[in-house]
């Protein structure tokens, strides 16, 4: 896995040059360019906001927007990161035939090209919770939101990572991107996203512990709402899934490497 790693940071140019490509390609003849990346999340946040906020949120709305973005930022990237990650290898398959380079370096191609999108939409977030902080009952320490950086760290080695996986699994069984979709949809609805965690405390806390989006999203939300860093707990619960994720990742690749150049 280390040498896998080292020949992808070799040939970073020609990453980098994909993700530049993949930018152009999705932008072309736009108008507002990557500020699209934008439009769906803050949609999402003003009709949830203004429909469902008094159900799902309470009525403080300086709480539940930037509860909001933060959500819709943050599983938009692994949502993303997961689907578009599993048609990696099928996209790049000329890429695949002309030279035997990591195949680490196609799902990180598109991991890459997602993660420009969310940092704009988590950045947009970061500056409405701050926009909103005043009316908040805990003062946020501003040294706090660097705290965000481990969480942040980590959900990208798990987008990587499942990117990663599906995109093996899908050349083997190409139905995997669509079960992917109907499996986002499930789990978005199953993750305290639009209504906040406490509607499952006592009644569904098992998942909340066990919902990998959820670990990710505490570790992000946590410095921004709450003002203070993820408890040591939360940071051994996200450092245990990347690891996991990782291992999955590095065996999969290991078994099935060799042999996907057959299946495309």
């Amino acid at each position: 896995m280390i040498q896998n790693l080292t020949t992808v940071w070799r040939f970073r140019h020609f990453l980098l040059a994909l993700v530049r490509l993949d930018l152009r390609l999705r932008y072309r003849r736009s108008i507002l360019g990557v500020g699209w990346s934008l439009l769906n999340p803050i949609a999402m946040t003003i009709v949830f906001a203004l429909v469902f906020s008094k159900i799902l949120g309470g009525d403080d709305l300086t709480r539940y927007v930037p509860h909001l973005l933060i959500g819709l930022a943050v599983w938009g990237f692994l949502k993303e990161s997961a689907t578009a990650g599993s048609r990696a290898f099928l996209q790049s398959e000329s890429y695949i035939r002309q030279s035997p380079l990591p195949l680490g370096i196609y799902p990180l191609r598109v991991v890459l090209g997602q993660a420009i999108h969310s940092t704009i939409a988590i950045a947009v977030a970061v500056v409405v919770t701050l926009v909103y902080q005043p009316y908040q009952p805990e003062p946020t320490d501003p040294l706090a939101i660097l705290s965000i950086v481990p969480g942040l760290i980590l959900m990208f080695l798990v987008a990587w990572s499942a990117a990663t996986i599906f995109a093996f699994v899908n050349v083997y069984f190409q139905d995997t991107q669509h079960l992917l979709e109907v499996a986002a949809q499930l789990l978005f609805f199953l993750t305290p996203i639009i209504y906040t965690a406490g509607k499952l405390v006592g009644k569904a806390w098992w998942w909340l512990e066990l919902n990998p989006v959820q670990i990710i999203l505490e570790l992000i939300r946590t410095p921004l709402m709450k003002g203070h860093p993820p408890t040591a707990d939360r940071l051994l619960a996200g450092l245990y899934l990347a690891v996991v994720m990782i291992t999955l990742a590095a065996g999969t690749a290991a078994w099935l490497r060799k042999r996907v150049i057959f299946h495309l």
